[in-house]
């Protein structure tokens, strides 16, 4: 088969240092995939084709942790709620893992991301004043000004976060061990102290699991827009597993409801003409 410039033309076009792909050859990030598989993890690979590079084993077992933290929160859950009810409607599993995926926006499922750019906030500029605590103030009164949410911090369900001291914990560890910096971490744990301030007596306001794996997707070197990235492959298994569940319990059409609560809608008869 002969090739002319336009052959050249759309391989620039589709170039991509992510993967290479020719008949018997794969490779990822110039890795064969015969030598990554038996050998690297699924954390190990997801690590390589993001940044270029695989991780040292302490980097992999870190990131693990924040997916694994990250894969199901019940199906209260919008976006896992979604998963069950479009698993109903015969569109198939991948459809319906794809609506809960779909729901995963600014107010579900970015607050990892927002998080880590009010990290990025303190620690750029405690970095050019000096000032921590001040800087501490500035960056959490900027956002609080715009949203009455500040992003990886309260929680809505839980009085205190169940994944939320294990995942400080292993970054604490991480720091001891010269893994990772710690500042995303002081700055978090700073941001903490200053929201519960004079409440004595009022409900806490501690770090959520947005906050802790927004430590960590910082602390290991990942941008912002990424953090949403890596939840949305994390709460991807906790969609797939109720979406999964669901179709095997027979049900059609379900609503956000059970059929006996549903209202009847009553018929308003029109007036004769």
């Amino acid at each position: 088969m002969t090739t002319g410039p336009q052959d050249g033309l759309v391989a620039q076009w589709w170039a991509t240092a992510v993967s290479r792909i020719e008949p018997g050859i794969i490779e990822l990030r110039e890795h064969p995939v015969q030598d990554l598989i038996g050998h690297a993890t699924f954390v190990e690979t997801i690590w390589l084709l993001l940044r270029g590079e695989l991780p040292r084993p302490e980097q992999a077992q870190l990131l693990e942790a924040a997916l694994v933290a990250g894969v199901d929160h019940g199906p209260q859950a919008p976006s896992i709620a979604a998963a069950r009810m479009a698993a109903t409607c015969g569109i198939g599993l991948n459809s319906a893992v794809a609506t809960g995926v779909n729901m995963l926006g600014d107010v579900h499922g970015g607050a990892g991301q927002q998080c880590v750019e009010l990290l990025d906030q303190i620690v750029q500029q405690h970095a050019r004043n000096g000032e921590f605590e001040l800087t501490v103030a500035k960056a959490v009164g900027e956002w609080q000004a715009r949203s009455r949410y500040l992003p990886g911090f309260g929680h809505r369900f839980h009085p205190r976060d169940p994944r939320r001291d294990p995942l400080l914990a292993l970054v604490d560890r991480a720091v001891a061990d010269g893994l990772v910096e710690g500042a995303y971490l002081r700055a978090a744990r700073a941001v903490e102290t200053y929201l519960n301030r004079g409440r004595e007596g009022k409900k806490p306001v501690p770090m959520n699991i947005d906050g802790a794996t927004a430590v960590i997707y910082a602390e290991l070197g990942f941008a912002a827009p990424l953090a949403r990235g890596l939840f949305v492959l994390s709460r991807s298994v906790g969609i797939l597993a109720h979406a999964w569940e669901e179709t095997g319990q027979g049900r059609r059409n379900k609503s956000p409801m059970p059929p006996s609560m549903v209202p009847v809608h009553l018929v308003v008869p029109t007036s004769p003409a």
